[in-house]
């Protein structure tokens, strides 16, 4: 990149020692990498400086970012790819004061030794309604840690005695009439659609540990079907891929709600595999409770997808596809705006 004498400024990082250099710029400096990609500059460390020269805003910026980075790793925490990322955008944005409040929300349960936060201010606005609302609705594309801290969460407050039992649900709704012909009893027929929460539980607990309580009936997974006629009471209850469920579905299960419990819906509107013309139950409980007091919905985009870096390129690319035919479908009278 060129750069034109006259535009450019230029400012000198120095770290407080230079042990933190390596774990601050990450292996092979992949971390200077990221924080170039989303605030175009030239950068250059040697020992424990960092020469950053460019636009006086991007200049200022990165020194920003290097001084939260630092803050994070004085906390205790080496810097991932991703929270460099995460950092850097949210200071792109002007948002450095959320930071802070991101970064420093700890969840008290650990995965393989490691504390988990959220990743994205959507994920930081997702616990926090979690924590306040007794029911909340996470709506998003896939890849934005909806179920994985869905059931963070849920282990939070089954470690903290907040709740008796963790209850996670999804609708088989691709299995439809062809499950009758699958081999097995009927749990070993749901199980495949079921998965996902076995994955989740698993990353937190461990298999082992699922198992045992499963068996003591401290986690219960089971198809929506099961939900019916239940007062789920002192439960931690996850409802997944929630945009497959039909409004009926959807209001049974609601209702099923007891004393001391919370709820967690979560579903991506974009990703619906009910037959023909079924509405989903998630969209007409989207317009019906949005302002019910108690019930608070969430809305992620690509900006919060923490998966690889790719999935969030899929998703946009998928969102101006659909954009783009919807628009289309207007200007030829087959749909319209209200629709």
């Amino acid at each position: 990149m060129l750069y034109k004498e006259l535009d450019m400024s230029e400012s000198v990082f120095t770290f407080p020692n230079y042990e933190m250099t390596a774990p601050i710029l990450g292996y092979g400096e992949k971390h200077l990498k990221v924080i170039m990609e989303e605030l175009p500059c030239f950068i250059v460390s040697r020992g424990d400086t960092v020469q950053i020269k460019g636009d006086d805003d991007i200049v200022e910026k990165v020194m920003r970012v290097l001084h939260e980075l630092v803050g994070l790793y004085k906390a205790g925490s080496t810097p991932t790819e991703q929270q460099v990322r995460i950092a850097t955008r949210m200071i792109k944005q002007d948002k450095a004061d959320l930071l802070h409040e991101m970064f420093e929300d700890h969840l008290n349960v650990s995965m393989r030794g490691k504390t988990i936060t959220p990743k994205s201010l959507g994920q930081k606005a997702y616990v926090d309604s979690i924590r306040k609302n007794i029911i909340t609705f996470g709506i998003g594309p896939a890849g934005t840690g909806k179920t994985f801290l869905a059931v963070t969460m849920a282990a939070f407050y089954l470690k903290n005695r907040n709740v008796e039992r963790i209850i996670l649900t999804r609708p088989a709704v691709e299995a439809g009439e062809k499950l009758g012909y699958l081999p097995g009893d009927l749990q070993e027929k749901v199980d495949p659609y079921l998965r996902p929460l076995y994955d989740a539980l698993n990353d937190m607990f461990g298999a082992e540990q699922v198992q045992r309580m499963i068996l003591r009936g401290t986690i219960e997974i089971a198809p929506l079907a099961y939900m019916r006629g239940r007062t789920l009471e002192n439960a931690f209850v996850i409802l997944d891929e929630a945009q497959n469920t039909t409004p009926e579905q959807m209001k049974m299960f609601l209702t099923r709600l007891g004393n001391n419990s919370k709820m967690v819906v979560n579903g991506d509107k974009t990703q619906i595999d009910l037959p023909g013309k079924v509405t989903s139950g998630l969209i007409e409980a989207e317009k019906i409770l949005k302002h019910v007091l108690g019930i608070n919905m969430v809305y992620f985009t690509d900006e919060d997808v923490v998966r690889h870096d790719m999935v969030a390129k899929i998703v946009k690319a998928y969102e101006r596809y659909q954009e783009g035919r919807e628009k289309r479908l207007v200007e030829k009278g087959i749909i319209s705006v209200d629709d």
